[in-house]
């Protein structure tokens, strides 16, 4: 969708972002990217902020928000902007044997209006206040959302799952996003909800409780951005996310030809939802400052069930959406120069630094007019190599873990580098999510790295099963396959 940003929109450069010769170049966004500014558009930004004010301001701010190297900066009086009424929203919570959350979640809701649509529970679910739906046998949480959204009638629907608690002032934040009449969704960031201990559960400090406070598979961290395919924000969760009605009602789904999320998918559904909008030409943004807290699971049986759970969605998604569920997304040098250093031999790390000298080179020569066109190209070459030996070690420990396995089991050469991959990639994504937050702060962390790496190889092993499984039961290899980026 192309809608014009209104007037007083503003947006605000990302704190990551690098600013090169005078404001006129501009190095982040997700991907990475450089992108050149006219004099002009420098200037207009040399505060870092730009306001809407006509139609040059907003194709500028346009362009920036999709590139990811701005992100709106709004407050809830910028509902106002819109010709809609935003203020005006239903939240529709889907649940099945939930009574304790539903109670929970509706003391957090007061003054909104609640749809509950009750999933086939065994004993009909109680909502005094709410409007209660209720399917007398269970459909999956797909239908249950898409009868709650049948509904509404309002122009912004929020879904919450029974097992969320909303934070002050979220929907607000949320609403204020649809004030760009090309956004179709908004979602905030989801926290661990701070909870009792229950019998069978390990105590707080330790174990799978801190690791999922600090690395929850629905946490999407602290930088806000677009929602788009193949990047670090791919979609969002449908435990909390905030959707114009007529958008989400406008897309047909694959199996029913209706609007709504698909009720053949019984997971990642909500992946589905994200990016068939985005096929439609909606935007979709992701907002960490408007916060959900949730329920996590920490029972380690639950807990790995559900991370497998996760992977199993990862077939049907590339059915449905070919070329868009891959593990790896690499150019070719860098997949290159990663795949030689991943050999753990001499001969391999020389081969790494000739082929990225060679890509740094072609680089510096599609940098002409910059002041520093090689420093610039060292930084784009630095980003490029640092991403593609994270995903690919990611990819040996999570996606690929079977196949590391089994090399290791017949070659002592292979069996190092796995080793010592498992082990560094575990220990730098400690020190990224828990000593530094995930957000360059430094902290006393809440897990210490030892408890820290058992419980992210459990993570990734419990992923890549379900990943697996999924494509061996869809008999296509396509979820497995890395894509050229």
């Amino acid at each position: 969708m192309s809608g014009a940003l209104p007037i007083g929109f503003r947006v605000r450069i990302g704190a990551s972002v690098r600013v090169l010769d005078g404001g006129t170049a501009l190095i982040g966004g997700a991907p990475t990217r450089l992108l050149r500014l006219t004099p002009r558009a420098a200037g207009l930004l040399a505060s870092g902020e730009l306001t809407v004010v006509d139609a040059v301001t907003g194709t500028l701010a346009r362009r920036l928000l999709d590139t990811g190297i701005a992100h709106p900066d709004l407050s809830p009086a910028d509902i106002g902007l819109s010709a809609e009424p935003l203020h005006e929203a239903t939240v529709v919570v889907p649940v099945r044997d939930n009574q304790a959350g539903v109670d929970r979640l509706l003391r957090a809701l007061v003054g909104v209006p609640v749809i509950v649509v009750d999933d086939g529970s065994p004993t009909p679910v109680r909502a005094p206040g709410a409007r209660v739906i209720r399917h007398a046998a269970p459909r999956g949480p797909a239908a249950a959302r898409n009868a709650g959204l049948a509904a509404c009638d309002t122009a912004l629907v929020a879904f919450l799952d029974s097992d969320t608690v909303p934070q002050p002032g979220w929907l607000d934040a949320l609403s204020a996003h649809f004030a760009d009449p090309s956004v179709a969704l908004a979602a905030p960031r989801i926290t661990a909800l701070a909870t009792a201990d229950e019998p069978g559960t390990m105590r707080p400090g330790v174990g799978l409780v801190r690791y999922e406070e600090i690395r929850s598979s629905l946490d999407l961290g602290a930088v806000p951005g677009p929602v788009v395919p193949g990047t670090p924000v791919s979609y969002v969760p449908s435990a909390a996310m905030v959707v114009r009605r007529t958008a989400i009602t406008g897309i047909p789904t694959e199996s029913s030809g209706e609007g709504g999320f698909d009720e053949r998918m019984h997971v990642a559904e909500d992946v589905d939802l994200c990016w068939r909008l985005h096929e439609a030409g909606w935007r979709l943004r992701y907002d960490p400052a408007a916060v959900v807290a949730h329920e996590h699971r920490t029972r380690l049986h639950g807990w790995l069930a559900r991370k497998a759970y996760y992977g199993l969605g990862a077939a049907p998604l590339a059915e449905r959406h070919p070329g868009q569920v891959a593990p790896l997304i690499l150019a070719p040098w860098s997949a290159a120069a990663g795949a030689a250093v991943f050999t753990g031999t001499r001969a391999g790390l020389g081969v790494a630094i000739v082929v990225s000298a060679a890509a740094g080179a072609r680089i510096a020569r599609t940098l002409t007019g910059l002041r520093r066109p090689r420093q610039t190209a060292g930084r784009l070459l630095a980003l490029g190599c640092g991403s593609a030996l994270w995903q690919l070690a990611l990819g040996v420990c999570r996606h690929y873990w079977p196949l590391a396995v089994a090399s290791a089991a017949v070659s002592r050469r292979a069996r190092r580098v796995v080793l010592a991959t498992a082990v560094a990639e575990g220990l730098v994504d400690w020190y990224v999510r828990d000593l530094r937050g995930g957000e360059g702060r430094w902290r006393r962390p809440r897990l210490d790295p030892v408890r820290y790496l058992v419980c992210k190889r459990l993570d990734d092993a419990g992923y890549g099963f379900g990943l697996w499984r999924g494509a061996i039961r869809a008999r296509s290899a396509a979820a497995l396959l890395p894509r050229r980026g």
